[in-house]
């Protein structure tokens, strides 16, 4: 299948099939010509997997770098780039992203920085990655201070989702790819009755194509992109606090999980939704097998200011809320409101 990101003269295609790696060769000669080196930045884990092999036909080289958000840091960012500066890749070259969420971040910006712009693919191996993380051109790497607070829009030329990358995930990192799409099925409005009958890769189609949707009418989130961010305040707050202790305590999925949950409590306690609500959003996640509560380990003023840093917030807390409209931004939300949800919504009440 393949479901397409509308941008007028820079649109591309998702992929999504079994085998899509193999693909990689015929989309490279499709949407970037006159290219003569391509260059992989993956992990040496995925490296290992048996399905790396002979995937990913001619390409050049190969940068390996750190598993998961300890990709993201500047430090790897100018390894990177000076790699790619010592095989000499030109502007007309391609960098291609092979990983989950955190690689193809870490890929799509260093595409966007060295020499101000080269050519993208990506090819996301997580859940994570498949249904959010590669598709629509945000690139980032992360700050002591918050999550993703530098980066750049990036588009790639093309995505390709592959369904048999997935069969070597983990269970948690499958579980953390389900918290997004928790958020696309509850943006969606749909129940949490007709969850159950929908299989892996119905719930990847529906997630990429939310996604795609989306990003194809607001590029650069100056609206409703904002809201692919639902349940992300409290989730990269918590992130952030996570990173702090260890950097494998927490996982983005497993963090918008419990950010979901926070939101519909938040909305509701604001008056803007009723019970059903949250009733809904729990069944989603318990359906999903996803925990949804805050780590009781995180002091909850660290939590407040950590939300405040968000890079979506304007001095003040800003969250994405359902409401009697549908869902919006809303910022300047009650610290005091905020820190009772928080108390309230921890693993040992």
């Amino acid at each position: 299948m393949k479901i397409p990101v509308e941008l007028a003269g820079r649109s591309y295609d998702v992929l999504i099939e079994a085998g899509a790696r193999h693909q990689l060769g015929a989309v490279l000669d499709a949407r970037c010509p006159g290219y003569q080196a391509s260059v992989i930045i993956t992990s040496a884990v995925l490296r290992a997997h048996s399905w790396f092999d002979g995937a990913f036909g001619d390409a050049t080289h190969v940068i390996e770098v750190p598993e998961g958000e300890n990709a993201k840091t500047f430090e790897t960012l100018e390894r990177v780039c000076e790699e790619l500066a010592s095989r000499n890749l030109s502007r007309a070259d391609v960098v291609v992203g092979v990983g989950g969420g955190a690689v193809t971040d870490l890929a799509g910006f260093a595409a966007a920085v060295y020499l101000r712009g080269v050519r993208l693919v990506q090819v996301p191996t997580t859940l994570v990655g498949q249904v959010d993380a590669a598709i629509g051109g945000k690139t980032a790497v992360n700050l002591a201070a918050g999550k993703n607070l530098v980066g750049a829009f990036h588009q790639p030329v093309s995505v390709l989702c592959d369904y048999e990358t997935l069969a070597t995930l983990p269970e948690r990192e499958r579980l953390s790819g389900l918290g997004e799409v928790a958020k696309c099925w509850l943006l969606e409005g749909r129940p949490s009755k007709d969850l159950a009958d929908k299989s892996l890769e119905e719930l990847i189609v529906l997630s990429v194509r939310l996604k795609a949707n989306i990003v194809s009418e607001d590029e650069f989130e100056g609206g409703g992109r904002a809201l692919l961010n639902y349940g992300h305040t409290l989730a990269h707050a918590l992130e952030v606090l996570a990173l702090q202790r260890d950097r494998d305590e927490l996982r983005h999925g497993e963090a918008v999980a419990i950010g979901l949950g926070f939101a519909a409590r938040l909305a509701y306690t604001l008056g803007r939704v009723d019970a059903s609500f949250i009733a809904n959003h729990d069944d989603v996640l318990a359906t999903l097998g996803l925990r949804a509560r805050i780590p009781r380990e995180l002091r909850t003023e660290d939590i407040i200011r950590a939300m405040g840093h968000d890079k979506k917030a304007h001095h003040d807390l800003t969250f994405v809320l359902a409401g009697p409209g549908g869902f919006e931004v809303v910022r300047d939300v009650d610290p005091q409101v905020v820190t009772r949800v928080v108390e309230e919504f921890r693993d040992d009440q």
